[in-house]
């Protein structure tokens, strides 16, 4: 196995100097492959440039930027001289980006465009280490010279190439040598935890936290040379990153495109991928896209259609019990589902077969005609989902992890699937279930999920308090999640203990800091924000009924009881409209961070109910105590 990131771009640059290692679009809309040599002499040209510029093994290099392949070139050339990339993507603001390089200690950052650089200059005074700039793309004359006045030297991406030559020409062997000297234990990256708490959490991820993964991955998620992977993930964000990592030990090509329904299937057609990484809103997409498609055509073709979905999604059903994929959790249950089922399963193969003909070798056509599977992470995926393209034949594989363990700890295989599951835990790590004083469970008990292994991050940067909060003694990884084993070892996941809302599109927020907004309304009492799993966050409101009933006599709203006042479409419409002003981009919060719908609740929290004896939210009851609630909110 190769030591660094860099030796194994090196290795496989070496073995297969001609073979497309990545695809971007031009403007003409086609396709144009850079070989992995080519990928290999840039690195080692912008490695070159940035010891140019003073930079030194151990430093960090702030990355701002999005997809695009000059952003793997730049991270690999951080890597290669022994430097950490800390990278971010565009979407950040002013204030995330100045913490980040701040506390980094960045003397040079990689920016993306003009914007990026104004969110840098004007927080100059924050940032007094930072130095030197690399653009990907040239500025403004405008922001250009404010940069030289605020003592920011602005490089493009073509002048640091050119450095980099002239550097590497003065001084032969330099680059290949800081190259060589790279070690497993390395740190390759410092990814910022992306909440929106005013302090996010480094993870310090080292080179062997990504490679020991790479020692089993790929007889998961098998690839070839030669293959080629639609890629349409945040390209800093901890899943891509390996992903594309897993790519490249396949001699594989990564083809950057965009998820947006029309483009990707586009792009699928025109390229032809084996593999696709996602997050579940993508599978959702187009799931969504696929019934809304047979509704408008209508007619015989939507209740044949219907027909052959249901007919299929059962023989599924039967058939994963027969061959041992769905989840058991004894022996005695494993043999006697494959006998209870093999008839029906038997029966209803001839009309799935029918319906694979029919309907489902289009729907297959459309992800191309070598398409091998889907690799989905970043959240739950929709048992729904799940089935359907089970049944469809479209072979979509779960995997899980977090940015702390770099961050694949489990992936169901393409080759031997159980559905509903999560894999067995990759050959690198191991992971245990335990109740709450830490006793391990037996299989289907559900419990804690920790995790230990090489893939388990160094810690949190500059946070070695907080850390030892996460990781004990013995090495064990409290993940936050609840779920339990199936007798043959695969997970199961049940949703999270920890506070982190990550929704289907992978985005991660931290809820407290959207309730403490929500708090600051006079009419709101107390809130909390939920969402895990789903497409976007919602709200419990308790209201505050002193201010609501006030407000009510203002507003010459006649009631008789408070369920009156709560009935009111007007009362609807005020807190609609203190949440929109709270949770707003001009108080700082992103597009996913606002709150699609609400519930207002006239009873306040308890404590033994929904509050712990620290007075704090038992945010994992929530999903029991208000099921009602959380079907008006979500569906």
């Amino acid at each position: 196995m190769d030591r660094t990131l860099p030796k194994l771009l090196r290795r496989i640059a070496n073995e297969y100097p001609e073979v497309p290692g990545q695809y971007y679009k031009a403007k003409s809309g086609e396709f144009i492959p850079i070989s992995f040599a080519e990928e290999y002499s840039l690195v080692l040209d912008y490695a070159a440039g940035l010891l140019s510029l003073g930079q030194v093994r151990g430093d960090r290099v702030g990355l701002i930027g999005d997809n695009r392949p000059d952003w793997l070139h730049l991270s690999m050339a951080i890597m290669a001289i022994g430097c950490s990339d800390v990278p971010r993507g565009c979407d950040a603001n002013a204030r995330e980006i100045t913490y980040i390089l701040s506390f980094a200690e960045c003397r040079v950052a990689v920016l993306e465009n003009d914007a990026q650089l104004a969110k840098v200059l004007d927080n100059k005074n924050a940032l007094p280490l930072l130095a030197a700039v690399v653009l990907f793309d040239a500025p403004s004359t405008e922001r250009a010279a404010a940069a030289a006045s605020a003592g920011l030297d602005i490089i493009s991406l073509e002048a640091l190439r050119l450095r980099g030559r002239g550097y590497r020409a003065e001084n032969p062997e330099r680059v290949e040598a800081e190259l060589e000297t790279g070690a497993w234990d390395d740190i390759a990256t410092v990814i910022f935890t992306s909440g929106t708490t005013g302090e996010p959490k480094g993870v310090m991820l080292s080179h062997g936290n990504f490679l020991c993964q790479l020692e089993e991955l790929p007889s998961r998620i098998v690839l070839y040379p030669g293959d080629r992977a639609l890629c349409v993930l945040p390209v800093w964000h901890a899943f891509e990153r390996l992903c594309e990592y897993v790519i490249l030990i396949g001699a594989s090509a990564i083809i950057y495109s965009k998820p947006i329904g029309s483009v990707l299937l586009g792009d699928f057609a025109k390229m032809n991928p084996q593999i696709m990484p996602s997050v579940p809103r993508i599978w959702e997409s187009v799931y969504d896209g696929i019934y809304r498609l047979m509704r408008k055509t209508g007619g015989a073709t939507w209740i044949i259609f219907n027909f052959f979905v249901e007919a299929a999604i059962l023989q599924s059903r039967f058939q994963r019990k027969v061959f041992g994929r769905s989840p058991v959790f004894s022996r005695g249950q494993r043999v006697f589902e494959a006998i209870a089922c093999f008839l029906p399963f038997v029966l209803l193969w001839p009309v799935k077969a029918l319906g694979g003909l029919l309907v489902f070798r289009k729907i297959r056509l459309k992800l191309g005609n070598s398409f091998r599977g889907g690799v989905s992470g970043g959240g739950a995926l929709p048992p729904n989902i799940d089935e359907f393209f089970w049944a469809v034949g479209v072979n979509v594989v779960e995997g899980y992890g977090l940015t702390e363990t770099a961050p694949v700890t489990a992936v169901r295989p393409f080759g031997r699937p159980v559905f509903g599951t999560i894999g067995t835990p990759i050959s690198c790590c191991e992971m245990k279930i335990v109740d709450e004083s830490g006793r391990e469970l037996p299989p289907g008990v559900k419990g804690l999920v920790l995790v230990r292994g090489g893939n388990v991050m160094k810690g949190y940067y500059r946070k070695p308090e907080l850390t030892a909060r996460v990781i004990s003694p013995e090495g064990w990884l409290d993940t936050g999640d609840l779920g339990f084993k199936t007798h043959t070892g695969e997970v199961i996941l049940r949703g999270r203990k920890k506070d982190t809302i990550v929704l289907r599109g992978g985005e991660n927020i931290e809820p407290l800091p959207v309730e403490l907004k929500l708090n600051e309304s006079r009419y709101v009492a107390q809130s909390v924000v939920v969402g895990q799993d789903q497409r976007y966050l919602g709200a419990l409101i308790i209201v505050n009924k002193d201010e609501l009933s006030s407000w009510a006599v203002d507003n010459s709203i006649e009631f008789a009881s408070f369920a009156d006042i709560f009935a009111h479409e007007q009362t609807r419409k005020l807190y609609e409209s203190e949440i929109a002003a709270l949770i707003s981009a001009k108080n700082g919060f992103k597009a996913f961070e606002r709150i699609n719908r609400f519930v207002l609740l006239e009873k306040p929290f308890e404590l033994g109910v929904e509050l712990s004896a620290k007075q704090e939210i038992m945010r994992y009851r929530l999903d029991d105590l208000y099921r009602a609630e959380m079907k008006i909110l979500f569906g």
